[in-house]
Parts: C-alpha cells; structure tokens; sequence
C-alpha cells in the first residue's frame, strides 16, 4: 500500500509529507485497519537493558515529537518507539524550509532543530497512551536559548517529568541543529551532565519503586579519541546503553547534490557506513554490560542485521521508513531472526 501513497508524499513538501503521514497512521489504529499498512512481525522477544523487548526493531526518536501517537506507531510492528525530542519549553525549531528529500540517495536531511509542545505536553500524550504492544522510549533535550552551563537543569527537568512514564530514557547530546548541543559530548562536559542525570536516576528510582534504564545518544561524527572519551566516561559513570547514532553534517556521501549545502543533520543511506563504524568502535570500548541500540542508515533487513553484527542489541529506524514504508519493520525482525537461528544452528529461546 505504501508503494502507492509514495509518489503522492513525494509530491508535498516533505513536512507536510511527515505530519499527513502520522495522521494517517492514527486514522488507520483508530479503524482497526492497522494491519493494511504492515504486517506485524511474530514475536521474537528479546531483553536488553532489563526489560523484555517484544522484538529488536524499534522507532527512533524525531517521527513523534510530542508522544501524540504511541499507540498507532507500537501497531505497525515496532517492538519499541522512541518518542521526543522533548524540551523542557516548547519551542518552534529553526525557520523553514528545513527538511529535504535527496531520492537519489535514499536520504534526508534536517534542521528542524526539537521543534515540540514541551514536556508537560508530551506526559499528557503518554498518559492517554494504552501502550499494549511494545515500550516506549522518551529522548530528552535542552531548549535552544539554555547555555550549556544550565543545560543539566534543563535535562533534569525533563528527567523527572517523564521517569515514571518512561520504559527508558535518552538523553540527546548529539544532535546537530541546536547550536552547542553537541559540545556537551566533550569529556569533561559529558562527565559533568551525566554524572549529574546519573545521581538523579538513582533517586528517582528510589522515589517512584522502579529503575528506568538511561541511555546516551552519540553523534557519527565524533573523532576516535573523542569516541574512546565517550566510551571512558560512560564506562566509568555506568549508563544502561549507549544510542549509536544520530544524523552526520558530513556530506562527502552527497558531493555535488543540489541539497548538499544545506545545513543540518544527513540521515538514510548515505549514514550507514560512518554510523556502523562508530557503532562498532564503541562495542570494543565499552564494558560489555552496556548495550549498544544501531541506527542510522537502515534501509533493508541486511542493514539491520549488519548493525547488530558490529554489535548492536536493538535497532532502530526512521529515514528508512521515509523510503520503504513500514514493511521494512518486519523485514528487518525477520533478518534479525534468521541471523539468529543461523548462529545459534537453529530455533532459539528468546534473548
């Protein structure tokens, strides 16, 4: 079906595509007629971070915003949807245009810059939410006019807003269109934040009587020392997981396209190669008891299963879906699941 409704989306402007998009997919949960858009997959139950996974594929944070539709996005199949990014304020982003299709590449890029209703928007979506097929994953941020000295206070906020609504967390430093965002990768800033958001999930959890995991979401562009610094300090404040990656400024994989000059973050195939990468170096740095979740570039059920082989416990998609529509969520479960059985030698209990 989604072969059909393509060449329409492609024909508006890809904003337009993305809210249309989601409201078509609410229409269709709403309906009960879900299961024309994708078929869901069958389970294949796998646990990571502690928690019970009803499979490996989820939604990466940036299709739902706000949390206003859980529900119509768990129904497509996904074991997981990552929802946010979630500002303390609401904030409009940056001016438009700021989204682009580049067909010719499979890809997108991006500058919306966390454009959304605020946090106390997004708890009231998640608390309508029934949540009965799959976890929900809430990615946090700062506000655009807080400097980087205050932006834990900012992170923190979020933190305690969303904890008891939360099956995990994730905490966005990566991301390229909030000026200085990403400076707060560096070692001892990284120390500071997160050593801050660790002592809060711990209180936290104490307070609401449950342990809501915390992962950190990393850019593809960091150097490999910068990597090995983000390893030392994860590894040493002991983060639940670790979100490998978000989108790249690079444009060596689009020299010469019309869109090439355009600012913001490139996400779809061209992400794949240097994304995998950074995945991988991650794995060989990081204590084995911090799970790594693959995004960036899936396009295919070999994609996904070539970010699992360089390490990667779960993966997740969004670019992806711009071009393949959600049958490419049980293409990739059922690559997962051959790749499994394969390496196993046959049928295996779930993870």
């Amino acid at each position: 079906m989604y072969g059909l409704a393509r060449p329409f989306l492609f024909g508006l402007d890809p904003e337009k595509a993305h809210a249309l998009t989601l409201r078509s997919i609410e229409l269709a949960y709403r309906s009960g007629t879900s299961p024309l858009l994708s078929r869901r997959p069958e389970p294949m139950p796998t646990r990571v971070f502690g928690l019970e996974f009803p499979n490996p594929v989820g939604l990466a944070a940036g299709m739902d915003k706000n949390g206003a539709h859980v529900d119509a996005l768990l129904a497509l199949g996904f074991g997981f949807v990552e929802i946010g990014t979630i500002t303390p304020r609401p904030q409009p982003g940056n001016p438009k245009p700021r989204m682009f299709r580049l067909p010719e590449h499979d890809a997108v890029i991006n500058r919306l810059g966390f454009n959304n209703e605020g946090v106390d928007a997004l708890v009231r979506n998640v608390e309508r939410a029934r949540r009965r097929n799959g976890l929900l994953g809430i990615n946090i941020g700062k506000n655009k006019d807080t400097p980087n000295e205050r932006a834990a206070d900012d992170y923190l906020f979020c933190l305690e807003r969303v904890y008891p609504l939360a099956d995990y967390v994730t905490v966005n430093i990566s991301s390229p269109n909030t000026a200085g965002l990403r400076e707060l990768q560096e070692e001892q800033a990284l120390r500071q934040l997160i050593d801050r958001l660790r002592e809060a999930q711990e209180t936290l959890g104490a307070r609401h009587g449950k342990r809501v995991p915390m992962l950190v979401k990393l850019a593809p562009d960091l150097s490999d020392n910068d990597i090995d610094a983000a390893a030392r300090v994860l590894g040493d404040l002991g983060v639940d997981g670790v979100v490998a990656t978000n989108t790249t400024i690079g444009r060596d994989t689009i020299a010469g396209h019309p869109h090439a000059a355009e600012a913001g973050g490139l996400s779809g195939a061209p992400l794949m190669a240097q994304s995998t990468r950074v995945l991988r170096l991650l794995r060989a740095r990081l204590p084995h008891s911090i799970p790594l979740v693959g995004v960036g570039g899936i396009l295919s059920g070999a994609d996904a299963v070539a970010k699992m082989s360089a390490g990667a416990s779960l993966v997740q998609m969004y670019t992806g879906l711009v071009y393949r529509g959600p049958e490419l969520i049980r293409e990739c479960v059922e690559a997962i699941r051959r790749r499994r059985e394969h390496r196993s030698g046959g049928p295996v209990a779930p993870e």
